[in-house]
């Protein structure tokens, strides 16, 4: 992070990426300010780029997208041109929840988010394999996610300004 982030600059920070909804007058509360100073820095952070948006987190079970599978990719070829095709290519497939491009044995790792096993062969076969460039794909099926990045279980509120 930048050096010109204060203690209470990361504590807002850590608070919003944790509740994104929080209201002012709680998130000052939370990291010991009044409401304007309060207000006021995260209008700062928003507008140095610290804080780019704000997002629902969606509870994919509900719409019966359960199935999360991890895919590797190794690609023919990582010329600039065969990286750009593969990533705009990527972009396009609804399914692919991440791309993730790794050093390693392997150039990209994906999640696949599906509604069961055979939706996750029809992507897999009809889409992933189609990509430019693939070479060649192992797939991984998640048996359970232990940790989830921060704020995957916001809970409710709003960042009220």
């Amino acid at each position: 992070m930048d050096r010109d982030l204060d203690k209470i600059d990361r504590r807002i920070l850590a608070e919003l990426e944790a509740n994104g909804r929080l209201p002012i007058v709680e998130l000052a509360a939370r990291v010991n300010l009044t409401n304007t100073p309060c207000s006021e820095r995260v209008k700062r952070l928003e507008k140095s780029g610290y804080i780019t948006g704000y997002s629902a987190v969606i509870d994919k079970e509900r719409l019966g997208l359960g199935h999360l599978t991890v895919v590797q990719v190794s690609l023919t070829a990582t010329a600039e041109h065969s990286l750009d095709r593969f990533n705009e290519a990527v972009r396009r497939v609804p399914e692919i929840e991440t791309c993730l491009m790794v050093a390693g044995s392997f150039d990209y790792m994906l999640t696949v988010r599906t509604r069961d096993i055979a939706h996750f062969r029809t992507v897999l076969g009809d889409k992933i394999n189609k990509l430019p460039g693939i070479h060649q794909t192992s797939s991984f099926t998640v048996m359970e996610t232990v940790k989830e990045p921060v704020g995957a279980k916001a809970r409710p509120g709003g960042p009220g300004r």
